[in-house]
């Protein structure tokens, strides 16, 4: 039974630190990704206790899993942009609304684009359809719209006049789910939107927080505990067949 609890705790181990190494790979990829918030893995013991089996007691858990990744929401370094980029100086996210799907997600990346909108003028031509113009509204470029500090649409007649960019946060940050392109959609625990009062800055934007040489070193660690797994279950195997060879 031992033999086979060093086994199982060593395949364990070593398929644990290839999900952190992903974690870390990930984080090592979006390292120039404006806006991009680096995770965290988190490991917890797994229960190491006896269950009565039909024979003899058997161990239900041993070792330890990765438990969640947790995103380090701190503020990245500042870099020169555009115009119309935007940062945000302290906590809070931009809100981005999809008028297709009517959801609302939030992001630290504020490099923003002017986007055409056709919007209904209230008239109707000649056959009683109504009229549209286009009209340009501040976007992501990838479909959404930037919410102002009243939760609407920013139209932009200037592309330089001041932009009523809204700046929303919560109370807690644990457990925000992650979508693509460096947003996130908020859930119960977070709590209630409310303004944030962190301040905007425009023509910079914000880069990753990952720290490179920080990732890369826990890549190493991660890859030396990975070598270290496969040893034990290499020894355990070995050890095992030396003991039944014993026994023929």
């Amino acid at each position: 039974m031992t033999m086979n609890q060093s086994f199982y705790t060593g395949v364990v181990g070593a398929h644990q630190q290839l999900r952190r190494l992903n974690v870390h790979g990930n984080n090592i990829a979006n390292v120039n990704t404006f806006g991009f918030k680096a995770d965290r893995a988190r490991f917890t013991a797994l229960m190491d206790r006896n269950i009565v089996g039909a024979d003899e007691e058997l161990q239900e858990g041993v070792g330890t899993r990765l438990l969640m990744t947790s995103t380090d929401h701190s503020q990245g370094a500042p870099a020169t942009g555009r115009n119309l980029d935007f940062m945000i100086e302290g906590d809070g996210f931009f809100a981005l609304a999809d008028l297709e799907t009517g959801d609302i997600s939030f992001t630290r990346n504020g490099a923003f684009y002017m986007s055409q909108f056709q919007r209904d003028t209230g008239e109707v031509d000649e056959e009683g359809d109504p009229i549209l113009e286009t009209a340009y509204y501040l976007s992501d470029g990838e479909g959404r719209f930037v919410l102002s500090r009243e939760g609407v649409m920013i139209e932009i007649t200037d592309p330089y006049a001041e932009l009523p960019v809204g700046i929303f946060d919560y109370s807690n940050y644990d457990g925000m789910g992650e979508l693509v392109d460096t947003r996130y959609l908020p859930v119960d625990k977070n709590g209630d939107l409310w303004m944030g009062t962190g301040e905007l800055r425009r023509g910079v934007l914000e880069m990753s927080n990952a720290d490179l040489a920080d990732e890369l070193s826990k890549v190493i660690e991660s890859q030396r505990a990975y070598g270290l797994a496969l040893k034990m279950v290499q020894t355990s195997d070995e050890i095992e067949t030396t003991i039944n060879n014993l026994r023929n």
